[in-house]
């Protein structure tokens, strides 16, 4: 999909990692030159993009301005965060510290060198916490209940403050649940790419409380053309008052049990899953509401669960030949 936005000069952070080095090479096959900025706690050499300029920064490092100043980017898309919800509730300080205070380091560097727009990544169900309608829409209370759903939240009212301030226009994408090739199957977040992973090698795969927790699952792929639509929106709308913020979901809730199931079609015979306690910080149940993406950026989600599920199957299943 190309941008109808003339080429520009693009900061990713972020962009080694699973959802943002799929959003670099779409921006590179868009014409656009990227640079990107990832630390590589969680992100890989390997899924760099060789035409992307790389620098192996952390977003609160000092550096970061010293890689803005010389570059004058024309926007920021800003990936790199600290995703593991888990983590976040054992360890607030260390999410806060990545989410907030890398958060607003870059925002400070876009105000000192006139970078006017910014996409950022933020996330949908850890947002609104539980609390209904399902889909749940942009204007239902934020309610997270987790550190992680607070710091990105935090990011938003960031975004907001430098818009009404300092005129930088932004374009939030509140995420449902992102799978697809290139997902870290290892740690705690992403549980296709961990039910895959652990079916794949012939491991029981855990489910954690009663399995009818539900989240909204949407392709990588369908993630990657919000991005890329983003971009025009900046381009082309300059008088807004505040950040356009937008679910980036399929409005379908899928329990993990019924994630199993349909995992367990792709392959003959598979091992069954294990259940174990409810993990503190998890939601009951997750929907976005994507109307407004649909309305304001001309996004709806393109990919069906099964195809997508198949194609990351077969991209694990091809990684272990």
């Amino acid at each position: 999909m190309k941008t109808r936005s003339g080429p520009l000069n693009i900061l990713l952070t972020g962009g080694g990692g699973f959802i943002g080095s799929h959003v670099a090479d779409a921006y590179l096959r868009a014409g656009h030159r990227v640079t990107v900025v990832d630390n590589l706690s969680t992100g890989k050499v390997s899924n760099l993009n060789k035409r992307a300029q790389f620098f192996q920064e952390d977003i609160r490092s000092a550096t970061l301005d010293t890689i803005v100043r010389q570059f004058r980017f024309d926007v920021i898309n800003h990936h790199a965060a600290h995703i593991d919800l888990r983590h976040s509730v054992t360890n607030p300080w260390h999410d806060a510290e990545v989410n907030i205070l890398g958060t607003l380091n870059l925002l400070e560097c876009a105000c000192r060198y006139g970078i006017k727009r910014v996409i950022f990544a933020s996330t949908g169900g850890a947002i609104y916490g539980d609390q209904g309608p399902y889909p749940t829409p942009e204007s239902c209370p934020a309610r997270p209940v987790s550190p992680y759903g607070v710091a990105k939240l935090a990011g938003e009212h960031y975004l907001h403050y430098y818009q009404t301030v300092h005129q930088l226009r932004a374009v939030t994408l509140r995420y449902a649940n992102v799978y697809g090739p290139r997902q870290d199957p290892r740690g705690e977040a992403g549980v296709v790419a961990i039910f895959i992973h652990r079916l794949l090698h012939g491991e029981r795969p855990t489910i954690f409380g009663d399995g009818c927790q539900t989240r909204d699952f949407v392709f990588v792929g369908d993630i990657v053309r919000a991005n890329l639509l983003a971009l025009d929106y900046l381009n082309e709308n300059s008088g807004d008052s505040d950040p356009l913020v937008v679910n980036v979901g399929t409005g379908q809730e899928l329990s993990v049990n019924e994630l199993s199931c349909l995992l367990k079609k792709l392959r003959s015979s598979v091992p069954e899953a294990i259940y174990a306690p409810p993990k503190p910080g998890e939601q009951r149940r997750s929907a976005l509401d994507p109307s407004r993406a649909k309305r304001m950026l001309g996004w709806e989600p393109l990919v069906p669960l099964e195809g997508g599920l198949k194609e990351t199957w077969d991209w694990f299943r091809d990684g272990l030949r």
